[in-house]
């Protein structure tokens, strides 16, 4: 199965929700990392490091649900097929 991921990386987030929001051929998807602060910055770039997405792609590290855990998250659109 074919992927086409398709994100501007100067687009803001707000210009990228719209666009979403505007575009029925479209999905929009959430990668969520949680875990330790060093954890999650260590998987950000590794995942930058196999291609998957730049750095400054994913969100400023956020306090996750669990106590002394934090998060962060990628938000990326796929044309939806068929």
């Amino acid at each position: 199965m074919s992927h086409c991921f398709l994100e501007s990386p100067s687009a803001s987030p707000v210009e990228r929700e719209v666009a979403a929001l505007q575009s029925p051929d479209r999905e929009r998807l959430r990668i969520l990392v949680i875990g330790s602060r060093d954890g999650v910055i260590e998987t950000i770039h590794d995942l930058y490091r196999r291609g998957f997405a730049e750095v400054s792609a994913w969100s400023p590290l956020l306090p996750a649900p669990s106590s002394g855990e934090v998060m962060s998250i990628l938000t990326r659109d796929r044309r939806r097929e068929g």
